[in-house]
Order: structure tokens, then C-alpha cells, then sequence
């Protein structure tokens, strides 16, 4: 996959021009600048005041629509965020896996929600779309040998298959180290260039070599491109013709630890079903611990360490002289999931949307558990669920809805790799040439106000613009997320609108506190979830200051505002990877 090489959308609407504010940022200007006018023409004796009759009721109308504004802003409550948060991530939601009773309570509440707050049906007559999902599920009694290693499922490997069969063996495979597994033409980096892997077992690294050398000029320095995601390993190796890809996880660079690798890679895996019935990718795909991997590099007689300095410099392969071999024995079930998606028609463009996107879904329960089973992913993302639907009962209260449409999408199976985005953005309800702009929320703030917002891929559209003046409003200010490397923009749902050209907007509370009584919040709070991301911790607190979340919430609520409103579009930086 190239980045640069991004689907073009055709011709933009013509309510696009250069004028980007909304009316609500100008009322006192406008005031202002009419009295004047007002002052300096005086109608005639005997003449009707055409012009200030106008100019009057133009005042009168902006003043109306910013009260309501207001009005609607003021109105998202905390105490109802909480209240949402609480309900889907209670254990009666059973954490939310697609296709199990926990979806279809989820979608009961998000429809009832929507059609409350007024809310169309965004789907023709329906608030779902249906996602055709095929569930795999590996049988966990596999073993991996790499030369005269053997290697334990989730122990310190894990294996999966994308293809509908019922079994697939991997025997024999000649073993390949492909450095980071990167074709990147804009980069001047291509690790298969000098070696055809056709029909071999390839281990790359995680994440890209601007992470291990920030300072080097290479691609992003730290900041992660997706050239550095575990999905674009896995692409780029079926592409290329490999039998096999096997990801050696570090926890740095890969930014989780190995236990969200055995959670996440384990268990039913879901996909989107395709019409080659998963022909075109690798037989197995899957990962390996970084103490699996220093034993195959010594079994080949090399030191792991001294293989992944010369990775660094420059496009690399070194075969192994090992062989792989593994057998993944596939349960496999067709099944639906559904998307959610409800529309606020606009009162001038109603074809032009403004989409904002949560994921509803989390990873369910584990029945072999002792103790605690359910992953009730109260933060992840039941946060940006409850978000999503306040911001909606927001824009149900305003007395005139934007010029543009306002349409919310929760996605069901994004844990799975962002499918039910993926889904949609593949199959639009609205076509991505009238979607002006898409803004997600996932795992939003649960550590109180902040000074800052947190910009996830910082830089790349006028989106900022907007979010900047929503900021301001709060007397805070943008900044750069914390760990960039770690690649969140390639991880949430505004990647699958981003990398089909609609610009996408992800950002959240940042890291600075608002007081010293919320530092000392955060300090507790840290300790009891860090952690807990993909793990049966994330549970929903009473004690978590949910005024981040609402703070987040306005603001986010003010930059779709501000772009239905606006004369003209937002467009990616010329910096980015992305553009139109």
C-alpha cells in the first residue's frame, strides 16, 4: 500500500468558498459594523428604511442562532455522559462483542437514543447498516516451530489465518528477516526489494525505523506512520507473495505490552468478508515475543540486537537458513454486525454531511477466565459512545440545525481492526464526495479538565482551525499528542475516511491540568488504570472525573458546528499524506 497514492474524490460541492468562520464567532462585529452604516446613510424623508430593516433582521437572526448555540452547548451534561458510560459498560452488556446479545442491547440504546434526540434514520428508513463479518477462531492447540524452537500459543506467539478453510499448514517454510517489512517509494525504503519471499515465512519488526531513530531523517522521526502499523505488515507481505508474516513485538515501539497481543489476537478474529474468500492474503499471520525471536536468531547463529541495528540503516533482508512450520486449525462463522448511523438533515446543504464516528463494540467475555470475564471496555470506547450521543441530543436542540447535515456513525468492530469503519467508508450511505469532514472520539478523557488539547496526528488539515477556535472558547490551547509514536492516528476510525481523502479530525484532553486539585486526581486515578487497555480493568468508576469528557464533548460539538456553517470546505495540509 502507498499513502501517497490516495483515492481522488471528484467535484466539490458548490457551497464551497473562502470563508471559513460561522456566524455565531461574529455577532459583535456585525453589530458593530451596522450601526456604523446605520449612522452614516440616512434614508430620505418620507423613504421606507429598506436597509436598516434588513440589516435588523439579519442581527436579530444571527443573535437567535448564537443564543442557541449557546444554549445547546451549555446543555451537554456530564451527568448523563456518566450515566451512558455506566449503562454500556455494565456487565448486562456483556462487553459489547459483535454479534452476541451485548450488540444487540447496544444497538437498542444507541437507536431509542438517537430517535430521541431527534435524529433521522440515516440508512433510508433505517438507523443500521449491515456489515457482513466472517469470525475465525483459531484453535488455541497450535504450535510454532522456527528451526529447533517450538514456540506455545499466546505463551510467546500467536498465529491466525485469514482464509476461509478449515485448516492451513505452514510446513517448512524458509525463514526470512525482512527488517521492518516496509515498500515505502516516498521514503526511498524497500525492504523486499533484492529478495523474492514468495512462498516464505517473513518476521519483521514492529513499528518504522524513524522510531528507533528519531533524529536520523527517517520517515516521521518519532512520530509513527503507517508504514509502522502491525495491519500494514500484514497487507504489504500478502502483496508481496509471503507464505507466512510473523511481527516481533517489543513493547516500546509496539506501545502495548504482550498480554493486549494475547488478548486481542486471540479469541474469535473478525474481518470483513471478501469475494476471494481471503485467497490474496498470507496463510498465517501472526506474532512473536521478542525473547521467541532472539532464540530463532541464535538458532540461525545471529545475535537479534546486531540484526536490528543493520535493519535501521537501510533497507534490509538476511535469510535464516531456518524453516517454519504450523498448522491453524479455523472455526469459521459468517455472521452480521451492524453499524449505527443517524442523521440531523441541514437546513440549506442537507446533502453535504459533517460525520462524526465512534466505535460501540469492545472484546466481550472469556468464558476460560478465572474470576472476572468480561471485557466491559468502559473507556474504550463506551466513553466516546456515550459522547457521541450526547453531542447528538446537543444539535437536537438547536432552533435551526446547521446549513450542512450533522450525522453520527458508531461502528461496530473497530478492536478488529477498524472493520466496521472499513465497512462503511467502502460503502457509503453518504457519498465520501459530499462528506465534507469526519471527526471521531474514542477513549476520550477520564482524568479531568485540561489546559491542552491533544492533537492526534497533528498537522495535517484546516480541521485544526476550527478546533483551535473551539479551544479557545475554553481558554486552552493545541498541542502535539504525548506519544506520537505510537501511531494513534492509523488506529482509530478516522483513518478510514482519512485515507480515502476525507479529512479527519482526532484530537482529545491533553496532559496539563487544569488545577492542582485535578493534578492530584490524575496521580490517583493513573495508577488505578494504567494498564487497563484491552483488559478486564477497564470498568467504569464512580470516581472518575468525567468533566474532561464534557469539556472534550462541547468542543468538539462547536468545531462540527462551526464546519456545517462555513462557507467552504476544511482541506488536508499540503504536509500530509492525505489530500482530496
Amino acid at each position: 500500500m502507498k499513502l501517497g497514492l490516495l483515492k481522488s474524490l471528484s467535484s466539490m460541492p458548490q457551497s464551497q468558498g473562502k470563508k471559513r468562520r460561522s456566524s455565531h464567532l461574529f455577532i459583535g462585529l456585525t453589530v458593530t459594523i451596522a450601526s456604523l452604516l446605520s449612522a452614516c446613510s440616512q434614508p430620505q424623508s418620507g423613504a421606507e428604511p429598506a436597509n436598516e430593516t434588513k440589516t435588523t433582521s439579519v442581527q436579530s437572526s444571527q443573535e437567535q442562532a448564537s443564543e442557541s448555540f449557546l444554549d445547546a452547548y451549555n446543555s451537554i451534561s456530564s451527568e448523563r455522559i456518566r450515566e451512558d458510560i455506566k449503562t454500556l459498560a455494565s456487565d448486562e452488556f456483556e462487553g459489547r462483542l459483535p454479534t452476541t446479545a451485548g450488540e444487540e442491547k447496544t444497538l437498542d440504546l444507541l437507536t431509542k437514543a438517537f430517535s430521541e434526540a431527534g435524529f433521522e434514520p440515516g440508512n433510508g428508513d433505517s438507523y443500521l447498516q449491515q456489515v457482513d463479518l466472517m469470525q475465525i477462531t483459531a484453535d488455541e492447540d497450535m504450535i510454532l516451530s522456527m528451526g529447533d524452537n517450538t514456540f506455545n500459543y499466546k505463551e510467546n506467539m500467536v498465529a491466525s489465518s485469514k482464509r476461509e478453510v478449515d485448516s492451513i499448514e505452514l510446513k517448512d517454510s524458509p525463514i526470512v528477516f525482512l527488517g521492518y517489512g516496509v515498500n515505502a517509494p516516498e521514503y526511498d525504503w524497500n525492504d523486499y526489494a533484492q529478495t523474492d519471499v514468495t512462498g516464505k515465512t517473513v518476521i519483521v519488526l514492529v513499528n518504522d525505523p524513524g522510531f528507533a531513530a528519531p533524529d536520523s531523517g527517517k520517515f516521521q522521526g518519532s512520530t509513527m506512520t503507517y508504514y509502522g502499523r502491525w495491519s500494514y505488515k500484514y497487507e504489504e507481505a500478502s502483496l508481496q507473495g509471503a507464505d507466512a508474516v510473523f511481527i516481533v513485538h517489543e513493547t516500546a515501539p509496539a506501545s502495548y505490552g504482550w498480554s493486549v497481543v494475547a488478548n486481542s489476537w486471540s479469541g474469535p478474529q473478525y474481518g470483513l468478508v471478501s469475494p476471494d474468500k481471503g485467497e490474496s492474503r498470507v496463510k498465517v499471520e501472526g506474532w512473536i515475543s521478542r525473547e521467541a525471536a532472539e532464540k530463532v536468531f541464535a538458532d540461525a547463529g545471529l545475535n537479534f540486537e546486531e540484526e536490528k541495528a543493520k535493519a535501521l540503516e537501510g533497507p534490509y533482508a538476511k535469510a535464516l537458513d531456518l524453516n517454519a512450520s504450523i498448522t491453524v486449525k479455523n472455526s469459521i462463522e459468517k455472521s452480521k454486525s451492524y453499524n449505527v448511523f443517524a442523521s440531523l438533515p441541514g437546513s440549506e446543504f442537507p446533502d453535504e454531511h459533517i460525520i462524526y464516528t465512534a466505535h460501540w463494540d469492545h472484546l466481550g467475555k472469556d468464558e476460560s477466565k478465572e474470576g472476572d470475564q468480561i471485557y466491559n471496555g468502559a473507556h474504550d470506547n463506551a466513553t466516546g459512545t456515550a459522547a457521541i450521543l450526547e453531542m447528538a441530543r446537543a444539535f437536537g436542540k438547536l432552533d435551526t440545525a446547521p446549513k450542512r447535515s450533522i450525522s453520527m456513525l458508531v461502528v461496530t468492530a473497530e478492536e478488529q481492526g477498524l472493520l466496521g469503519s472499513k465497512y462503511y467508508a467502502e460503502n457509503p450511505v453518504i457519498p465520501l464526495e459530499n462528506t465534507v469532514a469526519n471527526i471521531n472520539m474514542d477513549a476520550m478523557n477520564i482524568l479531568g479538565k485540561t489546559r491542552d488539547v491533544a492533537v492526534v496526528g497533528m498537522g495535517k488539515s484546516e480541521l485544526e482551525d476550527y478546533l483551535r477556535d473551539a479551544a479557545a472558547r475554553q481558554s486552552r490551547v493545541l498541542t502535539q499528542e504525548d506519544r506520537p509514536e505510537a501511531g494513534y492516528y492509523y488506529r482509530s476510525d478516522h483513518f478510514s475516511f482519512a485515507k480515502l481523502g476525507v479529512p479527519a479530525l482526532y484530537a482529545k484532553g491533553g496532559t496539563e491540568p487544569v488545577d492542582e486539585e485535578t493534578a492530584q486526581y490524575r496521580k490517583r486515578m493513573n495508577v488505578i488504570v494504567t494498564g487497563c487497555y484491552h483488559q478486564v480493568c477497564d470498568q467504569y468508576r464512580d470516581n472518575w472525573d468525567i468533566e474532561g469528557i464534557t469539556e472534550d464533548t462541547q468542543m468538539l460539538f462547536e468545531v462540527g458546528y462551526d464546519v456545517a456553517n462555513a462557507e467552504n470546505w476544511p482541506k488536508w495540509n499540503a504536509s500530509s499524506e492525505f489530500q482530496r
